[in-house]
C-alpha cells in the first residue's frame, strides 16, 4: 500500500542529487549563481555540489575559440572594392566577467570582429593588404583584445585568410607583374653590359702597356680561329708589321 508514495519519493531524491551534483572538467569553470546573485569566484574543475532549485550553475570553457568571420564586403582606401573573410583565436581569462558583463560573448566577439574587421581594412590601401597583411592582423589584434578586455576575454591572434578581387583588379595586377619583371629584366642585362664594357675597357688598358701581351692574345686568337671547321684560310701578320703601317697612316 505504501510502495507507491516510497518509489515517488526514491525519484524524488534521485533527482535532487543529479541536481545537485556537477562534475566540471579541467578546462572548465562555472559561475555559481544562488537565488540570482553570484556566488562568490568561479567553481571547479572537479566535483561541485549545489542546491537544488536554489542554485544555478553556469559552464564556461577556458579553452582558446576559433572564430571564423565570414566574407566582409570592404572598400579599401583606394577605392577598390573587395571580400574579405579572417579568423579569430580567443580564449575566456575571466569566466565571470564574461558571463555577467555580456549576455553572449561569443555572439558579441563575432559582431565585433566583423565590424574591427572592415573599419580597419577600410583604412588601408590594396597594396598594403596584399603585401603589409601582418602588421594589419597585428592592428586587428590589438584593436579587438582592447574593445573585448572588460568582458574578461584574450584575443590573442587575428589572420586574415582570402582577399577576393574583382577580375579586372586581377588582370591590372597581373600585367603590373609582367612589367615588373621586364624591368627587372632590363635593368639586369644593362648592369651586365656595364660590367662587361668596364672589363674590357681595363684589359685594353693592360695589353696596351705591353705589346708582347697583345701579341700573345693576337696568336691564341688565331689558335682559336684555326680549330674551327670551316673553309677560311688566315694567314698570320707579325704585329711590328701593322704597327708599322699604323704609324703610317697617322702621319
Amino acid at each position: 500500500m505504501f510502495s507507491i508514495p516510497i518509489l515517488f519519493v526514491v525519484v524524488i531524491v534521485v533527482f535532487f542529487m543529479f541536481s545537485a551534483i556537477k562534475i566540471l572538467n579541467e578546462y572548465e569553470r562555472g559561475v555559481i549563481f544562488r537565488l540570482g546573485r553570484v556566488l562568490g569566484s568561479p567553481k571547479g574543475p572537479g566535483l561541485i555540489i549545489l542546491i537544488p532549485i536554489i542554485d544555478r550553475m553556469v559552464k564556461v570553457s577556458l579553452r582558446t575559440v576559433v572564430l571564423d568571420i565570414p566574407p566582409q564586403d570592404v572598400i579599401t582606401r583606394d577605392n577598390v572594392s573587395i571580400k574579405v573573410n579572417a579568423v579569430v583565436y580567443f580564449r575566456v581569462v575571466e569566466p565571470l566577467r564574461a558571463i555577467i558583463d555580456v549576455e553572449n560573448f561569443l555572439y558579441a566577439t563575432s559582431q565585433l570582429s566583423q565590424t574591427t574587421l572592415r573599419s580597419v581594412l577600410g583604412q588601408a590601401e590594396l597594396d598594403d593588404l596584399l603585401s603589409h597583411r601582418e602588421q594589419l592582423n597585428e592592428r586587428l589584434q590589438e584593436i579587438l583584445d582592447t574593445h573585448t578586455e572588460p568582458w574578461g576575454i584574450k584575443v590573442s591572434n587575428v589572420e586574415v585568410k582570402n582577399v577576393d578581387l574583382p577580375q579586372e583588379m586581377q588582370r591590372a595586377i597581373a600585367r603590373q607583374a609582367e612589367a615588373e619583371r621586364e624591368r627587372r629584366a632590363k635593368v639586369i642585362s644593362a648592369e651586365g653590359e656595364f660590367q662587361a664594357a668596364t672589363k674590357l675597357s681595363q684589359a685594353s688598358e693592360i695589353l696596351s702597356q705591353n705589346p708582347m701581351s697583345l701579341q700573345l692574345r693576337y696568336l691564341q686568337t688565331l689558335i682559336e680561329v684555326s680549330t674551327e671547321k670551316n673553309s677560311t684560310i688566315i694567314f698570320p701578320l707579325p704585329i711590328d708589321l701593322i704597327k708599322m703601317f699604323m704609324e703610317k697612316l697617322g702621319k
